[in-house]
């Protein structure tokens, strides 16, 4: 859980409270004031909303904690999908939250247990809740309740209530800021007192959400093809986790207190008729054990850990498991000893871990893929190559990523510019293929086209500043060249610089 600096925190809550007080105003014409109905909590428009989770996402992409981890990724987005399949059949996604909302996902490069839901769609979680769960229904569970957060407007809801209480955090906050001067520690503890005293008031509304999220989100999980036990399941984990202690590593506990009504409500609601334990699909149970040993891995817990992961295999208990742990706990290896520099060890170990998931064809895949990425780490991005046309689906991100690497490093970029293309055609908001179609264009001496896709990999990241300097580069590009520049690449680079200067404009007009 990130502690932020007071100023931040201060003009954070500005913001907020502006743009609360503007949705209202926009709400209704001049003259016309109203006093609220009860139960009306000034709720915010989509719009908005989404307005205020752009400005968070452009951050949480600058962000050192965010991670664009292609495996992974796809892996928490094809449950993601399966939800958001699931909440517009059944409605709870209305036809202005699926216009304006991004309903975009971000993986978090932290080791702490949470997931987080954010204004406009947007959804975060941590590489250290994907560690922990046992199961895909587990980690749907806590992605669906999530989800209910945002398609019930809880966050908009949550800044309409908190503007009847905004001046006395602002208050507060300013009396911190002026006491900083003569006492620091005084001032910290006026600007958190002040935070406490609205979080009290704001407990029992919290709790009615996160009742409301729960019964929601586990109507979603048998439409999108998941056992609604993961609700049980979870709630178990958290419940353990809370009864030994809470030592900073499980935010979510803090962020959605468990309760004895949500568990019993979660249990008593559980369908009668027997359900599977996860969906069959891309992601089996042994694949899900690899993807979280990978989670756990990539956390970045330090060279120690990365040390006891890589001897593992090697220890008495390893073959007392059950082939499932023994096949994460030999992926866990392989990747350490990657991270290690030590890719006579990696091979090693993947040579004992390909047996074991010789029958499952969705944990095969996840070790070939781990395969090619310890190639590329050693520098063999021939060694890639076979391992990624191997698994099958040539076409999926991960595999369409490395093959990029290994083609560029082998000095054979044009071999896979087409399919860099057509990816961003059909997926326009990805950053991460934009720049690595960008590093393929500048391989090949496309330097305007690259140009253009660095700039559309900003717009991604909602960065419409740096999208602007590209896409003026661009232009400054065609300018100077001694030949005649593409037209079709130079008028698509107008167009999106006209684009990207009037969202730049609409953000500076709204600070």
């Amino acid at each position: 859980m990130r502690i932020w600096p007071l100023s931040h925190i201060f003009r954070m809550f500005i913001a907020i409270c502006f743009i609360a007080n503007s949705s209202l105003a926009a709400a209704q014409p001049l003259g016309t004031a109203r006093l609220p109905t009860l139960g009306d909590d000034g709720e915010m428009s989509a719009s908005a909303e989404r307005r205020l989770g752009d400005d968070i996402a452009r951050e949480l992409y600058r962000d050192p904690d965010y991670i664009d981890d292609p495996q992974l990724l796809e892996y928490v987005g094809t449950i993601w999908q399966a939800l958001l399949g699931a909440a517009r059949s059944l409605g709870e996604i209305s036809p202005e939250l699926d216009e304006h909302f991004s309903f975009e996902l971000f993986l978090e490069h932290d080791r702490t247990v949470n997931a987080f839901a954010l204004p406009g769609g947007f959804m975060g979680v941590n590489l250290g809740l994907i560690g922990v769960v046992a199961t895909p229904d587990e980690l749907a569970s806590v992605l669906a309740h999530e989800l209910s957060h945002i398609t019930q407007r809880h966050i908009a809801r949550l800044i309409g209530r908190q503007a009847k209480t905004m001046p006395l955090m602002l208050g507060a906050m300013v009396l911190g800021i002026l006491a900083a001067s003569k006492n620091p520690q005084a001032a910290q503890a006026l600007a958190v007192g002040g935070q406490a005293l609205v979080v009290q008031n704001q407990l029992n509304f919290s709790r009615d959400m996160e009742r409301e999220a729960d019964r929601v989100g586990m109507g979603l999980m048998v439409p999108a093809g998941f056992s609604p036990r993961g609700f049980v399941d979870m709630f178990d984990k958290l419940q353990q986790a809370n009864r030994i202690n809470d030592n900073g590593s499980w935010p979510y506990l803090r962020n959605h207190p468990l309760t004895t009504q949500r568990i019993a409500d979660m249990q008593a609601r559980q369908p009668r008729d027997a359900v599977p334990p996860h969906a069959p699909g891309a992601f089996s149970l042994e694949a899900h054990g690899l993807l979280a040993a990978r989670a756990r891995v990539l956390a970045g817990p330090g060279v120690d850990a990365l040390r006891q992961w890589e001897d593992a295999p090697a220890d008495r208990s390893f073959a007392t498991l059950a082939p499932a742990e023994r096949a994460a706990t030999l992926y866990a290896g392989v990747l350490a000893a990657s991270q290690l520099n030590q890719p006579a060890t990696a091979r090693s170990l993947l040579a004992r871990l390909r047996p074991l998931v010789a029958q499952d064809a969705a944990a095969s895949r996840q070790v070939r893929l781990l395969a090619a990425d310890v190639a590329l780490r050693a520098g063999q991005p021939e060694a890639a190559l076979p391992e990624l046309l191997a698994t099958g689906a040539s076409q999926q991100r991960p595999e369409l990523l490395l093959r990029a690497q290994a083609l560029l490093a082998l000095g054979r970029a044009s071999e896979i510019s087409g399919d860099l293309q057509s990816w961003v055609a059909l997926h326009p908001h990805d950053a991460g293929v934009w720049q690595a179609l960008a590093s393929n264009l500048h391989a090949q001496g496309q330097v305007l086209r690259a140009v253009r896709a660095e700039g559309e990999a900003r717009a991604a990241q909602y960065d419409y500043a740096g999208a602007v300097d590209r896409f003026k580069a661009g232009q400054a590009l065609a300018a100077k060249s001694s030949t005649p520049a593409d037209y079709v690449e130079v008028s698509i680079i107008d167009t999106r610089l006209r684009a990207m200067q009037l969202l730049l404009r609409e953000q500076a007009a709204e600070r």
